[in-house]
Protein backbone atom coordinates (compact mmCIF):
# COMPACT_ATOMS: atom_id res chain seq x y z
CA UNK A 1 0.00 0.00 0.00
CA UNK A 2 1.00 3.38 -0.77
CA UNK A 3 -0.46 6.94 0.30
CA UNK A 4 0.10 9.71 -1.87
CA UNK A 5 1.13 13.31 -1.16
CA UNK A 6 -1.25 15.46 0.17
CA UNK A 7 -2.66 18.54 -1.95
CA UNK A 8 -5.10 21.80 -0.90
CA UNK A 9 -7.98 19.48 -1.36
CA UNK A 10 -7.18 16.24 0.53
CA UNK A 11 -6.58 18.02 3.92
CA UNK A 12 -9.41 17.88 6.36
CA UNK A 13 -11.22 15.21 4.09
CA UNK A 14 -12.95 12.50 4.91
CA UNK A 15 -12.73 8.73 3.19
CA UNK A 16 -15.77 6.56 4.66
CA UNK A 17 -14.72 3.09 4.45
CA UNK A 18 -18.77 1.37 5.35
CA UNK A 19 -18.74 -2.52 6.69
CA UNK A 20 -21.21 -4.98 6.93
CA UNK A 21 -20.09 -6.11 10.53
CA UNK A 22 -21.90 -9.06 10.24
CA UNK A 23 -20.38 -10.88 7.24
CA UNK A 24 -16.75 -12.65 7.26
CA UNK A 25 -13.18 -10.52 7.05
CA UNK A 26 -13.23 -10.54 3.36
CA UNK A 27 -15.12 -7.01 3.75
CA UNK A 28 -11.35 -6.20 4.73
CA UNK A 29 -11.02 -5.78 0.96
CA UNK A 30 -12.91 -2.47 1.27
CA UNK A 31 -10.10 -0.64 3.43
CA UNK A 32 -7.33 -2.04 1.87
CA UNK A 33 -8.45 -0.75 -1.32
CA UNK A 34 -9.54 2.63 0.11
CA UNK A 35 -5.80 2.83 1.18
CA UNK A 36 -4.44 1.67 -1.79
CA UNK A 37 -6.02 4.13 -4.36
CA UNK A 38 -7.82 7.15 -2.66
CA UNK A 39 -6.60 7.95 1.00
CA UNK A 40 -3.57 10.76 0.76
CA UNK A 41 -1.86 12.63 3.51
CA UNK A 42 -4.24 14.89 5.07
CA UNK A 43 -7.10 12.28 5.16
CA UNK A 44 -9.28 11.39 8.02
CA UNK A 45 -10.14 7.57 7.39
CA UNK A 46 -13.58 6.55 8.82
CA UNK A 47 -14.08 2.77 9.20
CA UNK A 48 -18.30 2.56 10.30
CA UNK A 49 -19.30 -0.34 11.01
CA UNK A 50 -23.15 -1.76 10.70
CA UNK A 51 -24.49 -4.42 12.87
CA UNK A 52 -27.61 -5.02 11.09
CA UNK A 53 -28.29 -8.29 12.64
CA UNK A 54 -27.70 -8.62 16.52
CA UNK A 55 -26.36 -11.73 18.20
CA UNK A 56 -25.29 -13.82 15.50
CA UNK A 57 -22.24 -15.29 17.17
CA UNK A 58 -20.74 -15.69 13.74
CA UNK A 59 -20.18 -12.27 13.18
CA UNK A 60 -16.84 -10.34 13.53
CA UNK A 61 -15.84 -6.84 13.17
CA UNK A 62 -12.90 -5.72 12.59
CA UNK A 63 -11.48 -2.95 14.87
CA UNK A 64 -8.92 -2.97 17.37
CA UNK A 65 -7.23 -0.35 20.10
CA UNK A 66 -8.72 2.91 19.82
CA UNK A 67 -12.05 1.45 19.31
CA UNK A 68 -14.77 4.08 19.68
CA UNK A 69 -18.08 2.41 20.24
CA UNK A 70 -21.11 4.77 19.18
CA UNK A 71 -24.61 4.58 18.78
CA UNK A 72 -25.75 6.86 15.99
CA UNK A 73 -29.58 7.93 16.71
CA UNK A 74 -32.26 5.89 18.81
CA UNK A 75 -31.98 1.84 18.41
CA UNK A 76 -33.44 -1.37 20.68
CA UNK A 77 -29.97 -2.48 21.22
CA UNK A 78 -27.61 -2.75 24.47
CA UNK A 79 -24.78 -1.04 23.62
CA UNK A 80 -23.11 -3.47 26.68
CA UNK A 81 -24.86 -6.55 24.29
CA UNK A 82 -22.91 -5.11 21.56
CA UNK A 83 -19.53 -4.15 22.89
CA UNK A 84 -19.73 -8.36 24.29
CA UNK A 85 -20.19 -9.70 21.06
CA UNK A 86 -17.35 -7.33 19.45
CA UNK A 87 -15.14 -8.36 21.90
CA UNK A 88 -14.93 -11.80 21.00
CA UNK A 89 -13.84 -11.47 17.74
CA UNK A 90 -11.10 -8.68 18.62
CA UNK A 91 -7.86 -10.40 19.05
CA UNK A 92 -8.56 -12.47 15.81
CA UNK A 93 -8.14 -8.93 13.87
CA UNK A 94 -5.68 -7.56 16.42
CA UNK A 95 -2.77 -8.48 14.20
CA UNK A 96 -3.83 -8.10 10.91
CA UNK A 97 -5.38 -4.45 11.28
CA UNK A 98 -2.41 -3.63 13.55
CA UNK A 99 -0.20 -2.59 9.86
CA UNK A 100 -3.79 -0.25 8.79
CA UNK A 101 -3.07 1.51 11.93
CA UNK A 102 0.46 1.92 11.97
CA UNK A 103 0.65 2.69 8.03
CA UNK A 104 -2.01 5.27 8.54
CA UNK A 105 -0.32 7.21 11.82
CA UNK A 106 2.91 7.14 9.48
CA UNK A 107 1.91 8.67 6.82
CA UNK A 108 -0.47 11.12 8.30
CA UNK A 109 -3.62 10.17 8.03
CA UNK A 110 -5.70 10.02 11.33
CA UNK A 111 -7.80 6.32 11.78
CA UNK A 112 -11.29 6.44 13.27
CA UNK A 113 -13.57 3.64 13.48
CA UNK A 114 -17.65 3.74 14.65
CA UNK A 115 -20.19 1.20 15.11
CA UNK A 116 -23.79 1.30 13.86
CA UNK A 117 -25.92 -1.51 15.62
CA UNK A 118 -29.90 -2.13 14.64
CA UNK A 119 -29.99 0.35 11.85
CA UNK A 120 -30.99 0.16 8.15
CA UNK A 121 -27.12 0.71 7.00
CA UNK A 122 -28.32 3.48 3.89
CA UNK A 123 -29.59 5.97 6.04
CA UNK A 124 -26.84 5.73 8.48
CA UNK A 125 -24.24 6.19 5.75
CA UNK A 126 -25.70 9.66 4.20
CA UNK A 127 -25.91 10.57 7.67
CA UNK A 128 -22.86 10.57 8.63
CA UNK A 129 -21.43 11.58 5.11
CA UNK A 130 -23.53 14.04 5.40
CA UNK A 131 -22.08 15.29 8.84
CA UNK A 132 -18.16 15.53 7.81
CA UNK A 133 -16.82 16.81 4.45
CA UNK A 134 -16.72 13.12 2.79
CA UNK A 135 -14.95 12.64 -0.66
CA UNK A 136 -15.57 9.22 -1.19
CA UNK A 137 -17.41 6.33 0.65
CA UNK A 138 -16.22 2.73 0.16
CA UNK A 139 -18.51 0.05 0.23
CA UNK A 140 -18.15 -3.57 1.15
CA UNK A 141 -19.19 -5.89 -1.23
CA UNK A 142 -22.27 -6.67 1.34
CA UNK A 143 -23.73 -3.31 0.73
CA UNK A 144 -24.38 -3.54 -3.11
CA UNK A 145 -28.46 -2.99 -2.66
CA UNK A 146 -27.62 0.29 -0.72
CA UNK A 147 -25.17 1.72 -3.46
CA UNK A 148 -27.61 3.59 -5.68
CA UNK A 149 -29.72 5.01 -2.69
CA UNK A 150 -26.38 6.05 -1.03
CA UNK A 151 -25.28 7.55 -4.17
CA UNK A 152 -28.45 9.12 -4.82
CA UNK A 153 -28.08 11.24 -1.50
CA UNK A 154 -24.38 12.51 -1.40
CA UNK A 155 -22.47 14.38 -3.51
CA UNK A 156 -19.02 12.77 -3.33
CA UNK A 157 -17.24 9.80 -4.96
CA UNK A 158 -18.68 6.17 -4.20
CA UNK A 159 -17.40 2.89 -4.68
CA UNK A 160 -18.31 -0.25 -4.47
CA UNK A 161 -15.42 -3.04 -3.85
CA UNK A 162 -16.73 -6.76 -4.88
CA UNK A 163 -13.11 -8.05 -4.38
CA UNK A 164 -9.95 -7.90 -3.89
CA UNK A 165 -9.25 -5.01 -7.48
CA UNK A 166 -12.46 -6.09 -8.26
CA UNK A 167 -14.54 -2.03 -7.72
CA UNK A 168 -17.50 -0.22 -9.20
CA UNK A 169 -16.67 3.17 -9.66
CA UNK A 170 -19.53 6.38 -9.53
CA UNK A 171 -17.87 9.61 -10.01
CA UNK A 172 -18.98 12.55 -8.18
CA UNK A 173 -22.00 14.04 -9.61
CA UNK A 174 -19.59 17.30 -10.03
CA UNK A 175 -17.41 15.50 -11.70
CA UNK A 176 -20.08 14.30 -14.28
CA UNK A 177 -21.46 18.23 -14.76
CA UNK A 178 -18.01 19.00 -15.54
CA UNK A 179 -18.14 16.32 -18.06
CA UNK A 180 -21.50 17.94 -19.68
CA UNK A 181 -20.40 21.84 -19.22
CA UNK A 182 -17.47 20.83 -20.90
CA UNK A 183 -18.77 19.10 -23.99
CA UNK A 184 -21.36 22.17 -24.13
CA UNK A 185 -18.48 24.69 -23.94
CA UNK A 186 -16.70 22.88 -26.89
CA UNK A 187 -19.18 23.10 -29.20
CA UNK A 188 -20.68 26.51 -28.50
CA UNK A 189 -17.00 28.23 -28.40
CA UNK A 190 -16.32 27.53 -31.87
CA UNK A 191 -17.84 26.91 -35.24
CA UNK A 192 -17.70 23.20 -36.10
CA UNK A 193 -17.84 22.77 -39.87
CA UNK A 194 -20.52 19.76 -41.09
CA UNK A 195 -18.32 19.51 -44.50
CA UNK A 196 -18.08 16.19 -45.57
CA UNK A 197 -14.70 14.43 -44.58
CA UNK A 198 -11.91 13.82 -46.99
CA UNK A 199 -8.66 14.27 -45.30
CA UNK A 200 -7.72 10.31 -44.52
CA UNK A 201 -11.41 8.92 -44.54
CA UNK A 202 -12.01 5.83 -45.47
CA UNK A 203 -14.75 5.31 -48.38
CA UNK A 204 -17.52 3.24 -45.54
CA UNK A 205 -17.48 6.57 -43.60
CA UNK A 206 -21.01 8.52 -43.30
CA UNK A 207 -21.32 12.00 -43.32
CA UNK A 208 -23.50 13.48 -40.71
CA UNK A 209 -27.00 15.06 -40.75
CA UNK A 210 -27.75 18.63 -40.70
CA UNK A 211 -26.88 19.47 -37.07
CA UNK A 212 -29.34 19.98 -34.44
CA UNK A 213 -28.45 21.23 -30.69
CA UNK A 214 -31.62 19.86 -29.06
CA UNK A 215 -31.01 16.10 -30.28
CA UNK A 216 -31.83 13.98 -28.02
CA UNK A 217 -31.68 9.92 -28.77
CA UNK A 218 -34.88 8.81 -28.84
CA UNK A 219 -34.23 5.20 -27.46
CA UNK A 220 -33.92 7.06 -24.39
CA UNK A 221 -37.01 8.40 -24.59
CA UNK A 222 -40.35 6.69 -23.03
CA UNK A 223 -42.13 4.20 -25.37
CA UNK A 224 -38.74 3.12 -27.25
CA UNK A 225 -38.08 0.51 -28.99
CA UNK A 226 -40.99 0.19 -30.80
CA UNK A 227 -42.28 -2.03 -33.53
CA UNK A 228 -42.43 0.17 -37.05
CA UNK A 229 -44.39 -0.97 -40.07
CA UNK A 230 -43.24 -0.76 -43.30
CA UNK A 231 -45.45 2.15 -44.14
CA UNK A 232 -43.86 4.08 -41.22
CA UNK A 233 -40.44 3.68 -42.85
CA UNK A 234 -41.25 4.21 -46.29
CA UNK A 235 -42.41 7.67 -45.19
CA UNK A 236 -38.88 8.14 -42.69
CA UNK A 237 -37.13 6.89 -45.81
CA UNK A 238 -38.97 8.86 -48.32
CA UNK A 239 -40.05 5.24 -49.90
CA UNK A 240 -36.61 3.84 -49.36
CA UNK A 241 -34.94 6.62 -52.36
CA UNK A 242 -31.75 6.26 -53.39
CA UNK A 243 -31.40 9.79 -52.64
CA UNK A 244 -31.61 8.62 -48.99
CA UNK A 245 -29.16 5.70 -49.18
CA UNK A 246 -26.01 6.62 -46.85
CA UNK A 247 -24.32 3.90 -46.94
CA UNK A 248 -24.13 -0.19 -48.49
CA UNK A 249 -22.15 -1.72 -46.72
CA UNK A 250 -22.28 -6.00 -46.63
CA UNK A 251 -25.44 -6.26 -48.27
CA UNK A 252 -27.02 -3.81 -45.84
CA UNK A 253 -28.63 -0.67 -47.40
CA UNK A 254 -28.66 2.24 -44.20
CA UNK A 255 -30.75 5.16 -45.04
CA UNK A 256 -31.32 8.30 -43.58
CA UNK A 257 -34.55 9.82 -42.41
CA UNK A 258 -36.34 11.63 -39.50
CA UNK A 259 -38.83 10.83 -36.95
CA UNK A 260 -40.72 13.18 -34.38
CA UNK A 261 -38.27 15.21 -35.78
CA UNK A 262 -35.14 13.14 -34.93
CA UNK A 263 -32.43 12.07 -37.24
CA UNK A 264 -32.72 8.28 -37.48
CA UNK A 265 -30.33 5.75 -39.56
CA UNK A 266 -32.64 2.70 -40.68
CA UNK A 267 -30.81 -0.22 -41.63
CA UNK A 268 -32.22 -2.68 -44.11
CA UNK A 269 -31.13 -6.28 -43.78
CA UNK A 270 -31.86 -9.54 -46.57
CA UNK A 271 -33.96 -12.34 -45.21
CA UNK A 272 -32.47 -14.69 -42.51
CA UNK A 273 -29.13 -11.88 -42.00
CA UNK A 274 -27.74 -13.17 -38.72
CA UNK A 275 -26.44 -9.94 -38.03
CA UNK A 276 -30.14 -8.44 -37.63
CA UNK A 277 -30.99 -11.33 -35.03
CA UNK A 278 -27.58 -11.17 -33.41
CA UNK A 279 -28.10 -7.38 -32.68
CA UNK A 280 -32.17 -7.12 -31.76
CA UNK A 281 -31.09 -9.98 -29.28
CA UNK A 282 -28.24 -8.29 -28.03
CA UNK A 283 -29.42 -4.39 -27.94
CA UNK A 284 -32.96 -5.93 -26.32
CA UNK A 285 -31.26 -6.63 -23.28
CA UNK A 286 -28.70 -4.04 -22.86
CA UNK A 287 -29.61 -0.53 -21.32
CA UNK A 288 -26.74 1.70 -20.66
CA UNK A 289 -26.37 5.74 -21.65
CA UNK A 290 -22.79 5.13 -23.20
CA UNK A 291 -24.65 2.36 -25.63
CA UNK A 292 -25.76 3.28 -28.85
CA UNK A 293 -29.62 1.09 -29.00
CA UNK A 294 -31.92 0.74 -31.42
CA UNK A 295 -35.03 3.28 -31.99
CA UNK A 296 -37.16 0.03 -33.18
CA UNK A 297 -37.55 -2.73 -35.19
CA UNK A 298 -39.43 -4.23 -38.80
CA UNK A 299 -40.30 -7.66 -39.87
CA UNK A 300 -41.70 -6.67 -43.52
CA UNK A 301 -42.17 -9.28 -46.06
CA UNK A 302 -38.41 -10.96 -47.20
CA UNK A 303 -36.86 -7.68 -45.50
CA UNK A 304 -35.95 -7.38 -41.79
CA UNK A 305 -34.81 -3.60 -40.33
CA UNK A 306 -33.43 -1.72 -37.49
CA UNK A 307 -33.74 2.00 -36.39
CA UNK A 308 -30.71 3.91 -34.81
CA UNK A 309 -30.59 7.28 -33.52
CA UNK A 310 -28.12 8.94 -36.01
CA UNK A 311 -26.24 11.93 -33.89
CA UNK A 312 -24.95 14.47 -36.30
CA UNK A 313 -21.84 14.68 -34.90
CA UNK A 314 -20.80 11.67 -36.31
CA UNK A 315 -18.20 8.58 -35.11
CA UNK A 316 -15.39 9.87 -33.37
CA UNK A 317 -13.38 8.85 -35.86
CA UNK A 318 -14.36 11.41 -38.35
CA UNK A 319 -13.86 14.18 -35.98
CA UNK A 320 -10.30 12.79 -35.21
CA UNK A 321 -9.64 12.89 -38.99
CA UNK A 322 -10.45 16.79 -39.28
CA UNK A 323 -8.06 18.79 -37.81
CA UNK A 324 -10.98 21.70 -37.09
CA UNK A 325 -13.42 19.32 -35.25
CA UNK A 326 -9.80 17.67 -33.13
CA UNK A 327 -9.02 20.51 -32.26
CA UNK A 328 -12.52 20.98 -30.62
CA UNK A 329 -11.69 17.76 -28.56
CA UNK A 330 -9.36 18.69 -25.88
CA UNK A 331 -7.48 16.08 -23.58
CA UNK A 332 -10.01 16.28 -20.55
CA UNK A 333 -12.81 15.48 -23.51
CA UNK A 334 -10.53 13.16 -24.49
CA UNK A 335 -10.24 11.72 -21.14
CA UNK A 336 -14.26 11.98 -20.55
CA UNK A 337 -15.06 9.72 -23.59
CA UNK A 338 -12.08 7.23 -22.46
CA UNK A 339 -14.10 6.67 -19.08
CA UNK A 340 -17.51 6.73 -20.33
CA UNK A 341 -16.22 3.99 -23.12
CA UNK A 342 -14.25 2.18 -20.41
CA UNK A 343 -17.25 2.05 -17.87
CA UNK A 344 -19.70 0.55 -20.81
CA UNK A 345 -17.71 -2.48 -21.64
CA UNK A 346 -17.14 -3.08 -18.12
CA UNK A 347 -21.28 -2.97 -17.98
CA UNK A 348 -21.17 -5.06 -21.02
CA UNK A 349 -18.77 -7.80 -19.52
CA UNK A 350 -19.96 -7.99 -15.66
CA UNK A 351 -23.05 -6.67 -15.22
CA UNK A 352 -26.03 -7.41 -17.88
CA UNK A 353 -28.34 -9.79 -16.55
CA UNK A 354 -28.46 -12.75 -18.83
CA UNK A 355 -24.02 -12.70 -19.09
CA UNK A 356 -21.42 -11.41 -20.13
CA UNK A 357 -21.60 -9.48 -23.59
CA UNK A 358 -18.28 -8.82 -26.09
CA UNK A 359 -18.31 -6.17 -28.13
CA UNK A 360 -15.28 -7.39 -30.57
CA UNK A 361 -14.90 -4.57 -32.80
CA UNK A 362 -14.12 -1.05 -30.39
CA UNK A 363 -12.46 1.44 -31.95
CA UNK A 364 -13.19 5.09 -32.94
CA UNK A 365 -15.09 4.32 -35.67
CA UNK A 366 -17.95 2.55 -33.83
CA UNK A 367 -17.66 5.29 -31.24
CA UNK A 368 -20.68 7.81 -31.43
CA UNK A 369 -19.60 11.80 -30.60
CA UNK A 370 -23.13 13.81 -29.47
CA UNK A 371 -23.11 17.26 -28.99
CA UNK A 372 -23.21 18.01 -25.14
CA UNK A 373 -23.93 14.26 -24.59
CA UNK A 374 -22.26 10.99 -23.89
CA UNK A 375 -19.87 9.20 -25.95
CA UNK A 376 -22.00 6.03 -27.24
CA UNK A 377 -20.59 2.36 -28.50
CA UNK A 378 -21.68 2.18 -31.51
CA UNK A 379 -22.23 -0.96 -33.99
CA UNK A 380 -22.71 -4.18 -32.55
CA UNK A 381 -22.41 -6.00 -35.82
CA UNK A 382 -20.17 -8.54 -33.99
CA UNK A 383 -21.02 -8.40 -30.65
CA UNK A 384 -21.86 -12.05 -28.66
CA UNK A 385 -23.62 -13.12 -26.21
CA UNK A 386 -21.24 -15.20 -24.08
CA UNK A 387 -23.80 -17.17 -22.63
CA UNK A 388 -26.49 -17.21 -25.12
CA UNK A 389 -26.88 -21.47 -25.54
CA UNK A 390 -30.57 -20.55 -27.16
CA UNK A 391 -29.23 -20.57 -31.54
CA UNK A 392 -31.72 -20.11 -33.86
CA UNK A 393 -32.70 -23.34 -35.54
CA UNK A 394 -30.19 -22.87 -39.11
CA UNK A 395 -27.76 -22.03 -36.12
CA UNK A 396 -25.35 -24.83 -34.57
CA UNK A 397 -25.09 -25.05 -30.90
CA UNK A 398 -21.07 -25.38 -31.60
CA UNK A 399 -21.56 -21.62 -33.50
CA UNK A 400 -23.19 -20.16 -30.69
CA UNK A 401 -20.85 -20.99 -28.34
CA UNK A 402 -17.19 -21.17 -30.50
CA UNK A 403 -15.81 -18.32 -28.46
CA UNK A 404 -14.51 -18.65 -25.46
CA UNK A 405 -15.33 -15.83 -22.41
CA UNK A 406 -11.32 -15.03 -21.98
CA UNK A 407 -10.71 -14.62 -25.59
CA UNK A 408 -14.30 -12.31 -26.34
CA UNK A 409 -13.35 -10.19 -23.38
CA UNK A 410 -9.26 -10.28 -24.04
CA UNK A 411 -10.49 -8.72 -27.53
CA UNK A 412 -12.11 -6.48 -25.86
CA UNK A 413 -9.45 -5.42 -23.66
CA UNK A 414 -6.95 -4.63 -26.09
CA UNK A 415 -9.55 -2.60 -28.62
CA UNK A 416 -10.06 -0.64 -25.51
CA UNK A 417 -6.13 0.11 -25.31
CA UNK A 418 -5.69 0.69 -29.13
CA UNK A 419 -8.81 3.03 -28.64
CA UNK A 420 -6.97 5.03 -26.12
CA UNK A 421 -4.20 4.82 -28.29
CA UNK A 422 -6.09 6.84 -30.99
CA UNK A 423 -7.45 9.10 -28.64
CA UNK A 424 -3.67 9.58 -27.41
CA UNK A 425 -2.70 10.14 -31.20
CA UNK A 426 -5.52 11.35 -32.82
CA UNK A 427 -5.19 8.57 -35.89
CA UNK A 428 -7.46 6.08 -36.18
CA UNK A 429 -6.24 2.40 -36.25
CA UNK A 430 -6.97 2.17 -39.49
CA UNK A 431 -4.97 4.38 -40.56
CA UNK A 432 -2.35 1.31 -40.25
CA UNK A 433 -3.69 -1.57 -41.77
CA UNK A 434 -0.93 -1.91 -44.24
CA UNK A 435 0.54 -5.23 -43.86
CA UNK A 436 3.47 -4.33 -44.63
CA UNK A 437 3.79 -1.51 -41.99
CA UNK A 438 3.84 -1.38 -38.73
CA UNK A 439 0.20 -0.82 -37.18
CA UNK A 440 -0.80 1.71 -34.51
CA UNK A 441 0.35 -0.35 -31.21
CA UNK A 442 3.89 -1.01 -32.85
CA UNK A 443 3.94 2.64 -33.50
CA UNK A 444 2.79 4.02 -30.65
CA UNK A 445 3.40 1.65 -27.40
CA UNK A 446 7.76 2.17 -27.51
CA UNK A 447 7.41 5.57 -27.45
CA UNK A 448 4.53 5.30 -24.57
CA UNK A 449 6.79 3.09 -22.73
CA UNK A 450 9.63 4.92 -22.55
CA UNK A 451 8.26 8.11 -21.46
CA UNK A 452 8.23 9.63 -24.69
CA UNK A 453 5.14 10.56 -24.89
CA UNK A 454 5.51 14.18 -27.38
CA UNK A 455 6.42 11.40 -30.16
CA UNK A 456 3.14 10.30 -30.67
CA UNK A 457 0.89 13.18 -28.70
CA UNK A 458 -1.81 14.51 -31.53
CA UNK A 459 0.32 17.71 -32.14
CA UNK A 460 -2.95 20.15 -32.97
CA UNK A 461 -3.41 19.65 -29.38
CA UNK A 462 -0.69 22.00 -28.35
CA UNK A 463 -2.44 23.38 -24.86
CA UNK A 464 0.04 21.81 -22.30
CA UNK A 465 -2.51 22.70 -18.69
CA UNK A 466 -4.51 19.24 -19.13
CA UNK A 467 -1.05 16.87 -20.27
CA UNK A 468 -1.86 14.85 -16.79
CA UNK A 469 -4.69 13.48 -18.89
CA UNK A 470 -2.93 12.42 -21.78
CA UNK A 471 -0.42 10.74 -18.79
CA UNK A 472 -3.66 8.87 -16.94
CA UNK A 473 -4.85 7.79 -20.83
CA UNK A 474 -1.31 6.67 -21.66
CA UNK A 475 -0.81 4.75 -18.25
CA UNK A 476 -4.50 3.10 -19.24
CA UNK A 477 -3.38 2.31 -22.31
CA UNK A 478 -0.01 0.39 -20.73
CA UNK A 479 -2.59 -1.74 -18.56
CA UNK A 480 -4.79 -3.04 -21.47
CA UNK A 481 -2.06 -3.64 -23.73
CA UNK A 482 0.89 -5.55 -21.93
CA UNK A 483 0.56 -8.86 -21.18
CA UNK A 484 -2.00 -9.67 -24.10
CA UNK A 485 -1.51 -13.50 -24.44
CA UNK A 486 -2.57 -13.94 -20.77
CA UNK A 487 -6.24 -14.50 -19.73
CA UNK A 488 -7.59 -11.44 -18.13
CA UNK A 489 -11.35 -10.08 -16.89
CA UNK A 490 -12.73 -6.74 -17.34
CA UNK A 491 -12.06 -6.24 -13.87
CA UNK A 492 -8.33 -6.59 -13.74
CA UNK A 493 -8.09 -4.61 -16.51
CA UNK A 494 -10.72 -1.97 -17.32
CA UNK A 495 -11.11 -1.69 -13.04
CA UNK A 496 -7.71 -1.29 -13.26
CA UNK A 497 -7.78 1.34 -16.42
CA UNK A 498 -11.00 3.25 -14.61
CA UNK A 499 -9.25 4.01 -11.16
CA UNK A 500 -6.31 4.82 -13.07
CA UNK A 501 -8.20 7.82 -15.00
CA UNK A 502 -11.00 8.67 -12.32
CA UNK A 503 -8.69 8.39 -9.20
CA UNK A 504 -5.56 10.00 -10.50
CA UNK A 505 -7.44 12.89 -12.13
CA UNK A 506 -8.93 13.86 -8.66
CA UNK A 507 -5.42 13.47 -6.65
CA UNK A 508 -3.74 15.64 -9.35
CA UNK A 509 -6.44 18.25 -10.06
CA UNK A 510 -4.92 21.77 -9.91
Amino acid sequence: MGLGAADSSSTGETVMVVLDANRSRGNLHALEWALRHVVRRGHTVLVLGIFCKIGKRASCFPFHMGEKLERLGEGEVDPTDLKEEIAEKRDEYKSCLQPFYRHCKKNEVKLESKIAAGFCPRNVTVEEAQSCNTCWIILDSHLKKDKTYIYGHVGCNLALVKGKDVVTLMPSKVILQESSSLKHRRVDDGHLSNDPITDNQEGTSITPPPKNRNWYPLAWRTGFPRSFTQSELEVITSGFSKESIVQTLDNIHMYQGQFQETPVLVKCFSPNDEHFWSMLRILSRVRHRNILNIVGYCFAGSSMFLLFDFPFMGTLEINLQNNDLAEKIPWKARWYIAVEIGACLRYLHEECVDGPIVHLSVCSSHVIYPLGGSAMLANFMTAKCLKDSSPRDNQSLAHCLNLQEGDGIAIDVQGYGIFLLELITGRSARCFLDPNKEDLIDWALPAIEKGSLSEVRDPRLTDTTDDRFIDHMAQAALLCLHDLNRRISMSERIGRTMVVLIVLHLFRRE
